[in-house]
């Protein structure tokens, strides 16, 4: 997947609405540019971050944690993540549409908060399960 400029404003509480696609049986990785409101690189430096795949049921309802995400800041000054889910991984999603979340957590001067980075829907096709 190429990457994918994000706009992550802490202040307003509103995260950046993106989809994945994946492939069953295939390593996933999707890389994110992380921006500031004034399209500058986001300093991800004193921050972690996770990821989760849920299956949605039905608006506002999910059936808890399907598999999470490997979260890496491959340069956190610069802004710069990414998720990732190798093979067993993916194989092991049935097909359909699923929910997910980016969540960073600011660390700094012995205080925490989490942020919704990042959330949107997930398609996972699976072509073994799909062959006539």
């Amino acid at each position: 997947m190429p990457s994918k400029n994000i706009t992550f404003d802490p202040d307003s509480g509103v995260p950046y609405g993106l989809n994945l696609t994946i492939y069953g049986g295939s390593d996933f990785s999707a890389n994110l540019n992380v921006k500031t409101v004034s399209s500058g690189n986001f300093d991800l430096t004193d921050y972690s971050g996770s990821a989760a795949i849920s299956k949605s049921v039905a608006v506002g309802a999910t059936l808890g944690v399907t598999t999470s995400f490997t979260v890496g800041f491959t340069s956190a000054y610069d802004g710069q993540m990414k998720l990732s889910l190798g093979t067993t991984s993916t194989r092991n999603l049935s097909e359909g549409r699923y929910v997910y979340d980016v969540l960073v957590k600011e660390e700094v001067g012995g205080g925490a908060t989490t942020y919704t980075l990042a959330n949107g829907n997930v398609y996972v096709y699976n072509p073994v399960s799909s062959a006539p």
